[in-house]
This record gives C-alpha cells, sequence and structure tokens, in this order.
C-alpha cells in the first residue's frame, strides 16, 4: 500500500473527479503542514515572547514572499514540463527538465543572496515598520534570505514530485519537517531564548531536511527518467520553456506579494495591534486557502498529463468536476469561519482584545473563499495547459489596479479626527473586491478557451 501511495500516478485513466480527489488529499495534508510552519512560528512567538514579537513576523511575511517568487516561478514551469512530457511519457524531455530545474535554482539561490542581503533593512524602514519591532524583522528576514536554498529546494523538487503524479512523498517528508520545526521552534524560543531569529532559524533547518528527503527520493524514480551530468547541464531549449512557462506564475506571485508590501505600508501606520491581528488574520487565512490552493495544483497537474497525452475532453470534464468539488469545501469552510472564527484567533494570542479584532476583521473574507475556489480550480487548468500569461494578467488586475486603490481610496474616504488613517476594515476590504472581481474575469477567459491551444507537448 505504502509503495503504491509513493509511485508516481497516471491522471490520464479512470474517473476524472476521482483522480483529482486521490491527488488532492495528499495535497491538502502536505499544504496543511507547510501552513503550520508559520502557524507554531506565530503561535509560539505570540506566547512566549509577546504581541510585537508576533506583529514581527508578520511585517516580514510580505517580504519574505517577494523573495520566494522567483522559486514560485521555476517551481510552476517546472510541474507544467513534467507533467505534460510524463503525460506524453517523453523521457528525455522529462530528464533535462528535472536536471535543468535543479542547476536554475542553484544559480538563483546564489544570486538572490548576493542582491538581497544589503537591501532588507532599507525596505523595512522604507515601509514605516515601527521602531520597537525593526530589529526583529530584519534578523528573521537575514537567517530566512541565508536559509533559503532549502525553502527554494523544497518547492522545485515537491513541484516536480507532483509532476509526476507524486503528492504522497511530498506530504510524508513535509510532515517530518513540520514535526521538526516544531520542536526546534520551542527549543531555540522557549529554552535557548533566542527569540524571533531562534523561529527563523527553525524553520530553515527544517526545510532543508524536507528539501534533502524530496531529492533522495528523485534519485531512486530512474525508472521514469535520467539526472546526469548532462541533464544538470543547461541546455537552451529547455530552460527557455522553463523561463516562458514560469515567468507568469512567478510574475503573478511578485505582483501579489509586491500589492502586499505596498498594503502593509498602510497596515503599519495602524499600529503593533492592528498589524498582529492581521497576522492572525493570515495565519487562519492560509487554513482556509489550502483546499483551494490544493485543488489549484491538483488540476494543474490533472490538465498538463491530460494534454500531454493529447485527452482534451477528459480535460474539460476534468475542469467541472474539480471546480465543483472545491467550491463545496470552500463553502463549508466559510461556515466554520462564521461559527468557530473567534476561539481560532485565540490560539495565537492571550490578549482578548486581539481577538475580537482579527474575528471581527476575518468576518469580511469568510464569503470570498468560495470565489478564490474560482479562480485557483480554473487557473490551474489553464496553467496545466500551458496558458500561464491569463492568470498573471487577472492578477494583475485584480492586486495592482484594483486592490491597492480600493485599499488606499477607503483608507482616505474614511479619515476623520479620531481616524487620522481611516477605517481599518480597508485592507480587509480590498482584498474581498479583488477575489470577487478575480473569480469573474477568471470564468470569462475560461469559458473563451483559448488556452486550448498552449500545449507545449503536441
Amino acid at each position: 500500500m505504502l509503495r503504491k501511495l509513493n509511485a508516481p500516478t497516471d491522471m490520464t485513466v479512470g474517473a476524472p473527479w476521482r483522480s483529482i480527489v486521490a491527488f488532492t488529499i495528499p495535497m491538502l495534508i502536505g499544504n496543511i503542514a507547510q501552513q503550520l510552519y508559520n502557524s507554531v512560528d506565530s503561535i509560539v512567538v505570540g506566547h512566549y515572547i509577546g504581541d510585537n514579537a508576533l506583529a514581527a513576523v508578520g511585517s516580514a511575511g510580505p517580504i519574505l514572499n517577494m523573495l520566494l517568487v522567483l522559486f514560485i516561478g521555476i517551481s510552476a514551469g517546472a510541474n507544467i514540463m513534467v507533467s505534460q512530457y510524463f503525460g506524453a511519457r517523453n523521457r528525455e524531455s522529462l530528464s533535462y527538465t528535472i536536471g535543468n530545474s535543479i542547476t536554475v535554482t542553484a544559480i538563483a539561490c546564489l544570486g538572490l543572496i548576493l542582491i538581497a542581503a544589503p537591501l532588507i533593512r532599507p525596505v523595512l524602514v522604507m515601509l514605516n515598520t515601527p521602531e520597537s519591532i525593526l530589529d526583529w524583522c530584519t534578523d528573521y528576514l537575514m537567517i530566512s534570505l541565508v536559509g533559503m536554498a532549502g525553502m527554494a529546494y523544497y518547492n522545485i523538487l515537491s513541484g516536480i514530485l507532483r509532476g509526476m503524479g507524486d503528492s504522497f512523498s511530498a506530504l510524508l517528508y513535509l510532515l517530518v519537517a513540520t514535526v521538526l520545526n516544531i520542536i526546534l521552534d520551542v527549543v531555540f524560543v522557549a529554552y535557548v531564548q533566542m527569540g524571533v531569529a531562534g523561529v527563523a532559524l527553525a524553520t530553515v533547518i527544517a526545510q532543508v531536511a524536507s528539501s534533502i528527503l524530496c531529492m533522495i527520493k528523485l534519485t531512486r524514480m530512474r525508472e521514469h527518467f535520467d539526472l546526469n551530468r548532462q541533464m544538470l547541464k543547461p541546455a537552451g531549449t529547455y530552460v527557455k520553456t522553463l523561463v516562458k512557462l514560469g515567468l507568469p506564475s512567478g510574475l503573478t506571485q511578485a505582483i501579489f506579494s509586491s500589492a502586499m508590501i505596498i498594503v502593509q505600508s498602510l497596515t503599519n501606520q495602524f499600529g503593533e495591534m492592528f498589524i498582529a491581528a492581521n497576522v492572525v488574520i493570515m495565519r487562519v487565512d492560509g487554513f482556509a486557502m489550502m483546499p483551494n490552493f490544493s485543488f489549484g495544483t491538483a488540476l494543474t497537474t490533472y490538465a498538463g498529463q491530460n494534454v500531454g497525452a493529447g485527452l482534451q475532453d477528459r480535460v474539460s470534464k476534468g475542469a467541472k468536476q474539480g471546480t465543483l468539488l472545491a467550491v463545496a469545501c470552500s463553502s463549508i469552510i466559510t461556515v466554520v469561519l462564521l461559527f468557530l472564527g473567534k476561539p481560532l484567533m485565540g490560539i495565537f494570542t492571550d490578549t482578548a482584545a486581539l481577538v475580537d479584532l482579527s474575528y471581527r476583521l476575518m468576518l469580511i473574507l469568510a464569503v470570498g473563499y468560495i470565489a478564490v475556489a474560482v479562480t485557483q480550480s480554473l487557473s490551474g487548468i489553464m496553467r496545466g495547459a500551458g496558458d500561464t500569461m491569463t492568470p498573471m494578467w487577472i492578477s494583475l488586475i485584480t492586486t495592482v489596479a484594483l486592490r491597492v486603490p480600493v485599499a488606499y481610496g477607503i483608507s482616505f474616504l474614511t479619515r476623520t479626527a479620531e481616524l487620522p488613517h481611516g477605517r481599518q476594515e480597508c485592507i480587509q476590504i480590498s482584498l474581498l473586491v479583488s477575489w470577487v472581481i478575480g473569480a469573474l474575469l477568471t470564468v470569462f477567459f475560461f469559458s473563451r478557451g483559448k488556452w486550448k491551444t498552449k500545449a507545449i507537448q503536441q
């Protein structure tokens, strides 16, 4: 049984919804485990250090996400290429894709460290980060940057495994890393008293462990591809395709992270309590989003394999069934948040006022998860088919042209003597508006069907 779960999955046969669910469940558990990284960080920091330290971790989050966008792009491109070549049984192209992904990631890690390290503190100052948490934010980001290779390689290698239909191995290794992260968090913060730096170090060590396990797994799958010096040597065709497919996904995440950084500057103006409330919301939001991201990734692999095999009708059928499943899951999560949101907020802090503020703001977002389910599912199909540009443009419109102006607009229009920066709800309202418009745009462009002509494996 374990061997079967550990093996690559052929998603070109069987009932589409069964293939999607079987792939999504390990993905969902894995995404929940990955979210535990940040959540455990926040819980430990909030209880052992205090609310200001919780705010520091939250303020560092958007910048850390920006540092990761390059690897998210490489991972997305590799996932699409691997799934299509695996579905087409093209061993040579599959081998070059995997080898070149590993090499490009190493080059990107080195370049990022050299460029970003001197800029971290100046960027935090530019974003109006409160002086009381500035040093903590800097320490957290510097340690995360130095350990970026572990985070990068887990994303890339787990994406390759999922592209071949193996979502179980990535889950297994992530669970191991999550347990390690929890143990190290408590040890470094509660016993060694390293503070926020200890939380960052624990996460880095755990993610390095998960990336090593993924690499070991890949070296044992030689029946599907070759991995040698020749395959590791950059090959123009494959690097170009990797960049072509991954760049839009990376830019999408970069756009999203940029919007978060711009909005973070507005968030910081509301003070440490509001920053901490947003950290709590983001942690709960991370779990609420997991089914959406899991179905989106599953449908990317599903579409990639079936497009590679030339089964277009099966892709369309899977898109309908997968989207319905995602919407059903998000509807359940919305109900849970409405009735149990306050106890969930209480996990992260003992401060009653912070719990009440976080819950009030979270209620604004709750219904929006259903809209995100539609966006993630249909975008996953389009990406898997090779159309990564359309989701990128939709993200550009909703996050830059919509979310940022709405947030700052509401803030400006609601300013009073008592509220010099406007109403705090502007952050959550702008996010909800962008989610709903994004879903409508995604349905429109998916229905046009141009994504069906973008396959790289003809």
